[in-house]
């Protein structure tokens, strides 16, 4: 197995976030992200950015992290019992975007490396990360884009992969007490350590550089369409499912917040506002139902 060069890592994943909000800047025309450099009392830090209230974008996070400790805590242990008692150190990018048009989907990404060492043994370390798409209202050519866009990025890696880790978005990314995904998927994959560190590195870093492709031509098409009050009702509506999955299973916030983290940099992915209504559904034959009936349906989007 090759040898982790954590620099290179590093290195790739600060360029990542400096580009993504860059171009996220340049399309909102309208507001700037606001930086907060800070570091983890039990050791680390990281540099977490926020732009608010922009033109395009209502509220979008986009955070690096690299952090480290002595003891791992209860997620992540229950998932990989071998952990136990190493010492660890966790990298990555991580970003939420929420849109102020109801039309344009709200978009996740996240790519990072987790390392956990102890004297005497080989090192425990993996990639993991991927992509997904939560829109309020539905367009089949978008959804066709994301997949498109996703594919591509794997396939230089095999010509499963693709198929793969869009089985593993799907499932990761379902709210089981709603039954119901999250959205309409993308990438999903973690513990990936097959073929060696350039392999799984090389896939992390397509991963990670086709998500600008994936959305921004999706936000370009959507974010001056005319939307009125029925529609940001059922925008701030949606976003309830969305912070239920990250409070309640994203694992990602639960390692964050049992290792001691940055609570505000970890829960920058809440969206700024949302609304909850007790036991509602859409009238059948909406554009509301249309989400329900259709896009979040798990489906081959390429067929």
């Amino acid at each position: 197995m090759s040898q982790v060069n954590i620099g290179a890592v590093k290195e790739y994943l600060m360029g990542l976030q400096d580009h993504i909000c860059r171009s996220l800047e340049t399309l909102d025309g309208g507001a700037q992200f606001r930086e907060d450099a800070w570091e983890r009392p039990g050791g680390g830090g990281g540099r977490s950015r926020v732009l608010a209230e922009g033109r395009v974008f209502e509220q979008g996070g986009v955070g690096f992290s690299h952090v480290f400790g002595q003891n791992l805590p209860p997620s992540a242990t229950a998932h990989r019992p071998d952990l136990a008692g190493r010492h660890w150190q966790a990298m990555g990018v991580s970003l939420v975007i929420h849109p102020r048009n109801p039309y344009v989907p709200t978009s996740h990404a996240n790519v990072r490396i987790f390392i956990a060492e102890k004297p005497g043994a080989e090192p425990i370390w993996w990639f993991g990360g991927g992509f997904d798409l939560t829109p309020y209202y539905g367009f089949t050519e978008d959804a066709q884009h994301w997949h498109r866009t996703a594919k591509a990025a794997c396939d230089p890696f095999g010509a499963e992969v693709y198929a793969k880790y869009k089985k593993w978005c799907d499932e990761y990314f379902f709210l089981k007490h709603r039954n119901e995904p999250r959205g309409i998927g993308g990438l999903f994959y973690d513990d990936l350590n097959e073929g060696g560190f350039e392999r799984c590195f090389g896939l992390m870093r397509s991963v990670g550089d086709h998500y600008l492709k994936a959305y921004l031509p999706i936000v370009e098409q959507r974010m001056d369409m005319t939307y009125g009050e029925r529609e940001r009702d059922f925008q701030l509506y949606r976003r309830g499912r969305y912070v239920e999955f990250n409070l309640v299973f994203d694992r990602g916030t639960l390692f964050g917040l049992q290792s001691g983290g940055r609570t505000e940099s970890i829960l920058m992915s809440l969206p700024p506002l949302v609304k909850w209504r007790y036991n509602w559904h859409p009238e059948p034959g909406t554009p509301e139902a249309k989400l329900y009936d259709v896009f979040l349906k798990p489906q081959d989007w390429l067929a």
